[in-house]
């Protein structure tokens, strides 16, 4: 008699309640992870049990949205437990669609065009290999484009598992490794070789896929080979390295560092040694120098070259009060390096050396390069560092010597 009061109606009328909850539950979801995404903000918290105070960023974005707009709290609030729609799996779901969506509209744009391929691997912090493939393309308006298209975890690194790795991403998105013209990889054998890299492997499958290293690596890479192939520049390195590790070792030898070289500056200046104005007279560190980082040697140089003074006050202080015997013997051993004409020569050697090699990878680095003006300058370089050896590289060395000798004979 009553058809609106039936239980199929009334099942019915439910369901379409808890629908529409359910789809409020999910945009507040997917709002919340678009927010996290877009600003590179960490999911989880420490704690996110029920009573904690901060159950970190995703839950606590979810609560200030139910806070604001009542259909989300009634919805979330009224949620059952199997059915919040918050849980870490639910998270990564929802992370994964937003990147089969860019993903597909990346290849989408690229269609039967052709691209260049970046690869580079690595382990993550559980030791898992990883491979992370980037795309470079020219979209329809002629504007150069490169996209991150995600990482893709393989068992090792071996060539033929990451050439497969490659062809499996590639077929899924239905592009082929024909469309590609240029190819990017660091320095390693595996990804790098001549006969048997995955370079290789590649242009055996496709001949237009060509590779040009990346110049200023590859001017770090050789500058740092060379350096270290002589044994008293590789000593000096290493002992380089061993300051950083001393004077950096804790917060305490740094705040030492930066309050002593704050007091002379303010020396310098009062007396009219140091000019100021913008941009001048900024707080240094050591820089700890790294094969692969650009430029990082000639900074850890400059660096060690500007704060000498600060750096021998804290290795006194680190031989004489230092927390253990193996630090005491190692800021003894690099004072008593600091007082050998090996350690003056070579630093101002390699700062001179490396200063001309560091224009040349910064200018190598920009972005608007053209082939030509790279080979200019390089060969600008190396007529630079000919001249150098040639004129000043003798004179320079007896000049630093006798210098040498005059501050010793002061001294003793």
């Amino acid at each position: 008699m009553k058809p609106k009061q039936s239980i199929a109606a009334v099942f019915h009328r439910q369901s379409d309640i808890e629908k529409q909850e359910y789809r409020i539950r999910l945009q507040s979801s997917i709002d919340v992870v678009r927010y996290v995404m877009h600003n590179a903000l960490p999911f989880r918290g420490h704690d996110e049990s029920e009573d904690s105070i901060n159950t970190g960023i995703f839950l606590e974005t979810l609560k200030l949205i139910s806070s604001q707009n009542e259909n989300a709290r009634n919805a979330i609030s009224k949620a059952p437990k199997n059915c919040k729609l918050t849980s870490p799996e639910i998270q990564k779901d929802i992370v994964e669609c937003f990147a089969k969506e860019i993903r597909k509209s990346i290849f989408e744009e690229i269609g039967n065009d052709v691209f260049s391929l970046l690869v580079d691997e690595s382990s993550d912090v559980y030791k898992k290999e990883q491979m992370a493939v980037v795309l470079r393309y020219v979209d329809g308006c002629g504007v150069v484009k490169e996209r991150f298209v995600g990482v893709v975890h393989v068992k090792h690194t071996y060539v033929l598992t990451l050439k497969s790795a490659i062809d499996s991403l590639f077929a899924e998105h239905k592009v082929s490794l024909k469309q590609v013209r240029g190819q990017g990889y660091d320095g390693a054998s595996n990804m790098h070789g001549e006969f048997n890299g995955l370079k290789a492997l590649i242009l055996k499958d496709n001949s237009s896929a060509y590779d040009i290293h990346c110049f200023a690596q590859q001017l770090q890479l050789v500058v740092v080979a060379v350096a270290k192939h002589h044994n008293r520049v590789g000593d000096f390195f290493d002992k380089l390295a061993l300051v950083v590790n001393v004077v950096s070792a804790s917060c305490k030898r740094k705040d030492m560092i930066r309050e002593a070289y704050k007091d002379r500056l303010a020396k310098e200046i009062a007396s009219g040694e140091v000019e100021t104005g913008s941009g001048k007279n900024q707080e240094l560190s050591l820089v700890r120098a790294g094969d692969t980082r650009w430029g990082s040697h000639h900074k850890t140089t400059s660096s060690l070259k500007s704060l000498f003074p600060e750096v021998v006050k804290v290795l006194d202080y680190v031989k004489s009060d230092g927390d253990n015997a193996l630090s005491r013997r190692q800021a003894s051993g690099i004072l008593t390096y600091f007082e050998t004409f090996d350690f003056v020569f070579y630093l101002h050697l390699m700062l001179h050396i490396l200063g001309l090699t560091n224009v040349l990878s910064r200018a190598l680095q920009r972005k608007d390069q053209n082939i030509l003006e790279a080979i200019s300058l390089v060969e600008a370089t190396k007529n630079s560092l000919q001249d150098f050896r040639e004129r000043e590289g003798l004179m320079g060395y007896w000049r630093m010597y006798i210098h040498f000798v005059n501050i010793t004979i002061l001294k003793g």
